[in-house]
């Protein structure tokens, strides 16, 4: 692509030149057309370490770029930026490359096959998954599809926290209402139990294929029931809600089945042998504080129970003993306190810990006609993804969760994502591929096809809008190459969003199809069905369909 190639001038210049080249610098496109097609920043970041004014060094490296066959012209501007404008044939190029390339426009082996585990999710499987979880799952599904298209080899993966005092409460609470089916006074429902409806329907459920037989075992029998049943019905319910969100999961990580198979009692003994322990008022403490933590941790209490740090630190451990070569994990904003033991306890096992990189999801606010909507999980009160994708559907949830920055709070408009006008950020983005499958099915009626396209007719496409066009088109590699190392996918519904906008201008502004000008009419078809397909790809890439009629 374009972009690509002038990176490469830009190291070559500065290597010819024998200079010193800042690695940090950028391409851009600029936000006039009046300073060129791209503009980089090479020249002024660089100028420190060689001690040379910008303006020189990028009067140095133009003299040594002017020369080649892309560029129309190269300009310095201000106080070292260069601007370049490409000549039309190069951006013409990138139509051909759309129209053959169509589904794999774009995909790239940027990554190299290293090998990406995301761990996403992973919400507690005492109840339906809710709309924090429903950011988390647009987030990781569309950081994993992106990535594979960038040539990385990502891994989806969901861990299950079915050990601890959660699943004991859920199964205390699933008795309970059981006990209520069969007519016994529990008193009043416990404040610290699951109050939600689907309690009550796991106890029905349980009921229709138990009958009253739980109540004649031992409580302790009863209750172990109550869980195996109540987290295998949850989890089917997450799985069955994902599905409908269009996320799947590559692994399943049990936290039961970790301890169960010993990697807990792993860790202990190696923190231990590492000498990384240490005994105080009865419990086993770990000495994270010399890896950087700002206090040491409890491992294990002075009755024997361990931390949750321990099953963290052992599923971390499976995930390096898989041979991941990055870590990510994407949390929820009230996790900040817990990376740093986290980091620590990685250091101490013995790898390096630069391989973690944890994504902090903000906060997620409903609005529904501009109150907020007031939400618990404990008490009940909550709205689940399965109710979202009911209110606004699939590809308006994922679009909304995906078109904000991790690190921002979101507030949801139900109202908006439910319009069908051009406020509605999906259904702009919808609507301008569907509006240009009418146009070239209309067109096909003139006898106006793509099939009898010419190269030779690229020539008619020379209005300043069509080559802006062609040129977002040729960033969409780039932009999901940055994607991929950002680790930010609101950036290609930008993209799509800009992009779309750029097309419902050139379509107000120009007749696309006439069959009185048939050569004119075929190369402007060629050009929006490779918006089309751009539209698409990126569409496809944050798990949102491509209708072909609204």
């Amino acid at each position: 692509m374009i972009k690509n190639r002038i990176f490469k001038d830009i190291k070559f210049a500065f290597e010819d030149l024998k200079l010193e080249l800042n690695e940090n610098f950028t391409v851009e496109i600029p936000n006039s057309v009046n300073h060129g097609d791209f503009s980089t920043n090479a020249c002024l970041i660089s100028a420190k370490p060689n001690k040379m004014s910008p303006k020189i060094i990028a009067e140095k490296v133009i003299e040594l770029l002017k020369t080649k066959k892309m560029y129309r012209e190269i300009e310095i501007a201000g106080p070292g930026f260069i601007n370049f404008h490409i000549k039309p044939s190069h951006f013409k190029k990138i139509l051909v490359s759309v129209n053959e390339e169509g589904d794999d426009y774009g995909r790239t082996t940027y990554g190299k096959e290293a090998k990406i585990l995301i761990e996403f999710i992973s919400a507690n499987p005492t109840g339906p998954l809710n709309i924090v979880s429903a950011r988390a799952a647009a987030y990781g599904d569309s950081l994993y599809r992106i990535m594979s298209f960038a040539g990385f080899r990502p891994i989806r993966e969901f861990y299950i926290n079915d050990a601890g005092n959660q699943v004991d409460i859920l199964a205390e609470s699933v008795e309970l209402r059981y006990r209520e089916l069969h007519n016994e006074d529990i008193g009043e429902f416990p404040v610290e139990a699951y109050h939600g409806e689907y309690i009550i329907d796991l106890a029905a459920l349980l009921n229709t294929t138990e009958g009253s037989k739980l109540l004649h075992i031992s409580e302790r029998d009863r209750l172990t029931k109550m869980k195996e049943f109540a987290l295998a019905e949850i989890h089917n319910m997450q799985v069955e809600s994902l599905e409908k969100f269009d996320v799947q999961f590559d692994n399943w990580v049990s936290e039961k089945s970790l301890r169960a198979q010993g990697v807990v009692e792993e860790v202990l003994s190696f923190l231990a042998e590492a000498d990384c322990t240490f005994e105080m008022e009865e419990a086993i403490w770990f000495n994270s504080t010399k890896f950087g933590d700002d206090k040491n941790r409890v491992l294990m209490k002075a009755d024997g129970t361990i931390t949750y740090i321990v099953p963290d630190l052992a599923y971390h451990l499976t995930k390096l003993q898989r041979g991941n070569d990055v870590l990510i994990d994407v949390l929820g904003p009230d996790h900040h306190g817990y990376v740093p033991r986290l980091r620590a306890g990685i250091q101490a096992l013995g790898y390096d810990d630069s391989c973690l990189e944890v994504i902090f999801l903000q906060q997620v606010n409903l609005f529904d006609q501009g109150e907020k909507v007031k939400m618990s999980k404990r008490l009940g009160k909550m709205v689940t993804m399965d109710d979202l994708i009911d209110e606004v559907g699939k590809d308006a949830a994922r679009f909304f969760f995906i078109n904000r920055k991790p690190s921002a709070h979101l507030n949801f408009d139900l109202e908006l994502a439910k319009k069908k006008t051009s406020e509605n950020p999906v259904f702009y983005c919808q609507y301008a591929h569907a509006r240009i499958c009418s146009i070239i099915k209309k067109a096909e009626k003139d006898k106006l096809k793509l099939a009898n396209f010419d190269e030779k007719y690229l020539k008619k496409l020379n209005k300043d809008d069509e080559m802006l066009i062609m040129r977002k088109l040729g960033d969409f590699q780039h932009v999901l190459c940055g994607i991929a190392d950002s680790r930010e996918p609101h950036r290609l519904a930008e993209y799509l969003i800009e992009l779309a906008g750029m097309f419902h201008k050139y379509y107000q502004k120009y007749t696309i199809s006439n069959k009185r000008y048939k050569e004119l009419s075929i190369a402007r078809l060629y050009l929006i069905n490779a918006v089309r397909i751009v539209l698409k790809n990126g569409l496809n890439l944050i798990g949102v369909s491509a209708p072909t009629s609204m």
